[in-house]
């Protein structure tokens, strides 16, 4: 079976691509992941049945950067014990297969990490919540659109929470605020400022 896309996927700094198709079987996901072995800034996403590969912006990378700066910050201003897991690939073999921008394990080091964070510049994925669902990631973040959305997974799935189950005194309208900055020096001091004063 031969499977095309109507329009070329090539990495751009600026913008974002974003395509998706459906009823594809896990092996013909692999076989389109590795012809984009080599391509840089390209991410593909699969989640029973549904493939997404997305482009990835210098936009999108400057504000996971400095969202894994600030809450860098936050942990060591709090001796919260971490360890992240980055972008690492997440495969349920046959059925998911996903990377977070950024994940995090606190007070000891797990398969599944317990908090995923995503920077979402293109919206509209089908497979949002679903692929960490399938994972039992606890809880999921989304930066969009100068927001946070975040989510804790229950027993009928991800539901909108207010504050985070694993970072409850974070102060998320600071952070917000901080991740705004357009200089990632003074967004960091800013953020610091904000949490010895919250103290």
């Amino acid at each position: 079976m031969v499977i095309s896309l109507e329009n070329p996927v090539t990495a751009s700094p600026k913008i974002e691509q974003y395509f998706t198709l459906r009823g594809l079987q896990w092996h013909q996901f692999k076989a389109i992941q590795a012809s984009f072995d080599g391509v840089p800034g390209v991410r593909l996403f699969y989640c029973e049945g549904v493939l997404e590969i997305v482009t990835i912006s210098k936009l999108h990378d400057a504000m996971r950067c400095l969202m894994g700066l600030l809450l860098g910050a936050y942990f060591v201003e709090k001796s919260i014990e971490f360890f992240p897991s980055g972008s690492y690939s997440q495969i349920v073999e046959g059925v998911v297969e996903y990377q977070s921008d950024l994940s995090y394990c606190f007070g000891t080091d797990k398969d599944i990490p317990d908090l995923c964070i995503e920077i979402v510049i293109t919206s509209g994925s089908p497979i949002k919540l679903q692929k960490y669902r399938l994972m039992g990631v606890p809880e999921v973040w989304f930066w969009e659109d100068g927001t946070l959305e975040l989510y804790q997974l229950g027993e009928n799935g991800y539901e909108r929470i207010n504050s985070s189950q694993f970072l409850p005194e974070l102060d998320l309208s600071l952070l917000m605020r901080c991740i705004l900055i357009s200089s990632p020096l003074e967004a960091i001091k800013e953020f610091r400022r904000g949490i010895n004063n919250n103290d």
